[in-house]
């Protein structure tokens, strides 16, 4: 008996530390219930981050022909406005599209390479100005009009070194102090009683270890930390989600959006973050969204 009850306890000490390695730095050792709240950090991560990419994606809408084959070949010249980019996609390729909108001033946000609600609207716009149908996907048609009428993007274009344009802050945003995060626009706005005091470049977590979304609260800060996980330095951290937190990294600042934290809202601006951690309090409002 004695002998099972250990192997069920070590059993229950390596899930934690397994689900305790997506996030980006420490699990604080503080509050003593973290330990029970961690399997929440996965529930949380597969919200509403995967939910777009069922929307007109290219490769969902083709396997429609199983369906039809039943039915006469007569119906298999239909799909004629085949979308190549939509809603929910992630690729070069939109990022390309994103700065040629950009220059045509359909889009004013920087390029991410993620088609958003943003790109849908820009390109149901482009598309009803030039007598396409205003689908809000890119077919064939959309993207060689788009083409001929723009011209191939700069590097500094399809990645410019210059702070990224701030998105439409969240209804959630509007209220109180609030560290106001998008994902599609990578950008975090410090907002307080729905006014925009400060902007900064932010990136996130890569697929395999997410930043999650929704609301949280500044749990703790630290200006000098080292993650516990990762070993790598993580100045003016301002934690929110079970070790994930904001802070700057060096990584950013030298690569860009070419790689990725561990989950943590990276920031490359070490003087405006440096700024701003003095002005957050814990238990100010923390909102990622789409």
């Amino acid at each position: 008996m004695l002998r099972q009850r250990v192997i069920i306890r070590t059993l229950g000490v390596a899930t934690a530390v397994a689900l305790a390695a997506t996030a980006c730095g420490p699990q604080k050792t503080e509050p003593a219930g973290s330990a029970s709240t961690v399997p929440s950090a996965s529930a949380a991560g597969s919200t509403p981050e995967t939910s777009p990419s069922t929307d007109n994606k290219p490769a969902e809408a083709s396997p429609s022909p199983s369906a039809s084959q039943s039915a006469s070949p007569s119906a298999s010249p239909s799909p004629t406005v085949k979308a190549i980019m939509a809603n929910g996609d992630e690729s070069e390729q939109i990022r390309e599209l994103q700065a040629r909108l950009k220059q045509l001033k359909y889009m004013t946000v920087a390029p991410t390479g993620f088609y958003g609600s943003k790109t849908t609207a820009a390109v149901k716009s482009f598309q009803t100005k030039n007598g396409l149908t205003a689908s809000g996907a890119v077919d064939d048609a959309t993207w060689k009009k788009i083409q001929s009428v723009s011209k191939k993007p700069t590097a500094d274009e399809l990645r410019p070194p210059t702070v990224n344009e701030v998105d439409a802050p969240d209804p959630r945003c509007m209220t109180g102090r609030v560290m106001c995060i998008s994902k599609e626009s990578r950008t975090l706005a410090w907002m307080i009683d729905g006014k925009i005091v400060s902007t900064l470049d932010v990136r996130f977590g890569s697929e395999n270890t997410p930043t999650r979304e929704g609301q949280f609260k500044v749990e703790w800060k630290a200006k000098d930390w080292t993650s516990t996980i990762y070993h790598t330095p993580m100045p003016y951290s301002m934690f929110f989600s079970q070790g994930q937190a904001v802070h700057y990294s060096a990584d950013f600042a030298a690569r860009g959006y070419a790689g990725a934290s561990h989950g943590c809202v990276n920031v490359r601006d070490k003087a405006k973050l440096a700024s701003l951690f003095e002005q957050v309090q814990v238990g100010d409002k923390v909102v990622v969204y789409w």
